[in-house]
């Protein structure tokens, strides 16, 4: 298999209501072939979501029982919730020989660093932080506080997540701009010499 025809693992992060499965799902619409693995959360699913496509929904216990087996690559509880990344998730992502797109938070990209050097990390910022505020008043799937705490995260996550991510910026109602923007990230990865294969 050559270079530029391994699978790229591509690390798609950013804070809460940024865009990122709205960023995924119009990369899917548009044809791109592209896998993304379910990750595995305690929160409760959201209109639209559906078990093993979206998230494993598990109870605190079995999300224990997970990362106490070696299951999850890695782990990070934002918001009160725990988040994690399935080992078979990603290996069944990639062997489907496509691309491969994981969704993460920003603590979940920072520990992936350590695992998946040579994946490529971009994250998603807001034109400005009033985007993420009424994006998540838009989804309406949080409380007030959960909210606040969102967005009272989202400076720091952004700052931190410049440190070793390639940063997109998703302005409202521009989501084509932003996937373009993404594209062509990717296609400069693939083309760049010596990538290595990802091994999970």
């Amino acid at each position: 298999m050559t270079e530029k025809s391994l699978p790229l693992v591509v690390v798609l992060t950013g804070p809460s209501g940024v865009g990122k499965d709205s960023v995924f799902d119009q990369m899917v619409a548009r044809g791109v072939p592209m896998a993304r693995p379910a990750t595995m959360t305690t929160r409760a699913p959201r209109p639209g979501e559906r078990e093993g496509v979206n998230h494993y929904f598990v109870t605190p216990e079995e999300f224990e029982r997970a990362f106490a087996a070696g299951e999850l690559l890695e782990r990070s509880g934002e918001y009160g919730k725990q988040y994690g990344v399935p080992r078979r998730s990603v290996r069944e992502a990639l062997a489907t020989g496509n691309d491969v797109v994981i969704r993460v938070d920003i603590r979940g990209a920072e520990s992936l660093r350590q695992l998946l050097p040579a994946a490529l990390f971009i994250c998603l910022i807001p034109e400005w932080l009033g985007d993420l505020a009424s994006r998540l008043d838009g989804r309406g799937t949080e409380t007030a506080e959960d909210r606040a705490k969102r967005l009272a995260m989202a400076p720091d996550e952004i700052e931190r997540a410049s440190r070793f991510c390639a940063m997109v910026v998703n302005p409202q109602g521009r989501l084509d701009d932003t996937v373009d923007e993404i594209l062509r990230l990717i296609e400069a990865e693939r083309a760049r010499p010596g990538r290595k294969s990802i091994a999970v």
